[in-house]
C-alpha cells in the first residue's frame, strides 16, 4: 500500500487559492459547543478540586488539584441557574435535585467531595436552610461509618461497631510528648522528620521535665519515640468537658450514635440525641422542635421518625486539624458531590513550586 505523499500541497494551493479562514460565526459556535461540552463533562462526568486547607493531610496537601469523579455515586442535576465558576445564580428559580445513576456505592474510607451540610459555620457564620445544595461550600473528608454503623469516638480513638479503627500511615494528630530530662529536640530535628511542633504547648513539669505538643503521623511518632531525648509519646486528648463554642462538641469525645440510613426508623424519646433531629430538620425536609411534652414533627407530637435517604459519617485525615461529622452530625447523601481519585497537579508556595512527585497519583 503506498505511503501518502504528505509534502504535496493542498488541492487549494495547487490551484493558487488562499486557505479558507473560519468566519467569526463559526468562531463563536466553536467556542459555544466547546464551553458547552466543558460544561457538561464539569456537571456529569469529572470535576478539578484545588486542596485549601490542610485538613486532609498528609493525604492531601494544601495545593493539590483533584479530579472528582461523579460517575462512581451518580452525578447530580442541576438546582439552579448561575453563571459558571462565579458562584453567581438565580436565587428564584430552582429546580428538584435528581441522582443519575453511577456504577458504586459510597464505601468506608472513600475520600469524597460533599456540600457542607451544617447550620453554621466558623467563617461564614450562620448558614440559611434556603441556601441550594449546590451553592453550599465544598468540603473534602474520608468516610468512616456507613448508614446502620455505629460509630463513636473515646479519649480521641474512633470506634466503628466497637472495634477501635486506628490512624492510618497518613493520618495525623496531636501527641502529647514528655522528654526523658528539662530538654527536647530542636525545631530543625522535628522539621526534618516532618514533625510540627506545637508553639506555645511546651513546658516544663515540676519534676523538671519537659513536655511539648506536636503534630505527626504514627511512623512519624515511632520516629521520635526513638530518641534518646524522648520517654514516651501519648495522644493529645481534650477534657470531657471541653466543648467548642461553635458547635457545642468535643471531636476527642463522640457519645455512640447510629448513622441514619434511608428506611431506618428511630424513636424520638427525650434524651434523643441533637444530631438526628438536625438531619430531620434540615435534610429531611420537616420542622423539629423539642418540648416538654415530647418532640413535635411538623406541629405534631411523634414517637418515631423513618428517614428518606443514607448519611455517612465523614472525617479529616488530619484529626485535630479538620472541622468534621465530630463537631456538626452526618453527611445526607443528597449532599455528596463525588469520589475524588486522582491528585493531578501539586503546588507549593516555596521553591521550587511544584510537587512532581504527586502528579498523577491515586488516592489512597
Amino acid at each position: 500500500m503506498p505511503t501518502p505523499d504528505r509534502s504535496r500541497p493542498s488541492r487549494s494551493a495547487r490551484r493558487g487559492e488562499a486557505p479558507v479562514r473560519p468566519t467569526f460565526k463559526e468562531n463563536v459556535w466553536y467556542w459555544v459547543k466547546a464551553i458547552v461540552a466543558i460544561l457538561i463533562v464539569r456537571a456529569f462526568i469529572a470535576e478539578p478540586y484545588r486542596i485549601p486547607s490542610e485538613s486532609m493531610e498528609d493525604t492531601l496537601l494544601v495545593g493539590d488539584f483533584l479530579i472528582v469523579s461523579k460517575l462512581h455515586w451518580g452525578p447530580r442535576t442541576p438546582e439552579t441557574v448561575g453563571i459558571p465558576v462565579t458562584g453567581i445564580y438565580l436565587p428564584g428559580l430552582r429546580f428538584p435535585q435528581v441522582r443519575l445513576p453511577g456504577f458504586a456505592e459510597p464505601e468506608r474510607g472513600d475520600v469524597v467531595v460533599f456540600n457542607y451540610p451544617a447550620s453554621v459555620d466558623v467563617e461564614r457564620g450562620v448558614i440559611p436552610a434556603s441556601v441550594p445544595i449546590e451553592r453550599r461550600a465544598p468540603y473534602i473528608k474520608r468516610i468512616m461509618a456507613l448508614p446502620g454503623d455505629t460509630l463513636a469516638v473515646l479519649d480521641k480513638m474512633l470506634h466503628i461497631n466497637g472495634t477501635p479503627v486506628p490512624l492510618a500511615p497518613t493520618m495525623k494528630q496531636r501527641w502529647l510528648v514528655t522528654a526523658t530530662g528539662p530538654d527536647r529536640p530542636s525545631v530543625s530535628q522535628l522539621e526534618e522528620m516532618g514533625i510540627e511542633l506545637f508553639v506555645g504547648a511546651d513546658r516544663q513539669t515540676e519534676a523538671g521535665v519537659r513536655q511539648f505538643m506536636v503534630f505527626a503521623t504514627p511512623s512519624e511518632v515511632d520516629a521520635l519515640e526513638a530518641l534518646a531525648l524522648v520517654a514516651r509519646v501519648e495522644p493529645s486528648i481534650q477534657p470531657e468537658d471541653a466543648v467548642d463554642p461553635t458547635y457545642g462538641a468535643n471531636p476527642d469525645h463522640v457519645s455512640p450514635r447510629v448513622v441514619p440510613g434511608a428506611g431506618m426508623t428511630i424513636a424520638l424519646t427525650d434524651s434523643i440525641d441533637a444530631v438526628y433531629l438536625d438531619a430531620i430538620g434540615r435534610h429531611e425536609g420537616h420542622s423539629v422542635e423539642r418540648t416538654d411534652g415530647g418532640i413535635l414533627i411538623d406541629g405534631a407530637v411523634a414517637t418515631t421518625f423513618t428517614f428518606t435517604q443514607d448519611y455517612y459519617m465523614a472525617m479529616g485525615d488530619a484529626r485535630d486539624n479538620s472541622v468534621d461529622s465530630r463537631y456538626w452530625g452526618f453527611v445526607p447523601h443528597s449532599h455528596l458531590v463525588g469520589k475524588a481519585v486522582i491528585t493531578f497537579l501539586s503546588f507549593k508556595g516555596e521553591f521550587p513550586f511544584v510537587r512532581p512527585s504527586r502528579f498523577f497519583r491515586p488516592i489512597p
